[in-house]
């Protein structure tokens, strides 16, 4: 099948494509806020630059798009019928740099969480609950 677009358009639409500052970050973020943490985003010193780092608990989020991390199991990463190969790239080897990272911040010390988009989307309260469960208790 033919692309619907011209090429002007395509590319148009796909710079459009933000990584960072989503709208599902931004929901997972006004949760945690609301219930008290503090926490830096997008951390540029940190493999990945993590969408979410709570430095008091040494814990980093990533929240992964369904597609462009290709959720296992999930509608929302089927590949294009067009340019398969290329898309098939592409998402392998997000999933291969997704993976470097995520070992690299544990060979530091961080603990990582990867939440993904079809989960917030569909039960936000439950992923935040599930967060939160999984934060070290500091009783400091």
């Amino acid at each position: 099948m033919a692309d619907f677009m011209s090429v002007e358009q395509r590319s148009a639409a796909m710079s459009a494509v933000r990584g960072k500052d989503t709208a599902i970050e931004r929901s997972l973020r006004s949760s945690l806020h609301r219930r008290g943490f503090r926490f830096r985003k997008n951390v540029c010193g940190l493999p990945g630059r993590p969408d979410i780092v709570l430095p008091k608990y040494g814990f980093v989020i990533f929240v992964h798009g369904c597609f462009w991390h290709h959720h296992l199991n999930c509608k929302r990463s089927k590949l294009p019928s067009t340019r398969r190969d290329f898309w098939a790239k592409k998402i392998q080897d997000n999933v291969r740099r997704d993976k470097q990272q995520i070992r690299a911040l544990r060979d530091m010390g961080w603990n990582v969480r990867v939440v993904w988009e079809c989960n917030l989307r569909n039960n936000e309260q439950r992923v935040v609950e599930e967060v939160v469960q999984a934060l070290p208790n500091l009783d400091c």
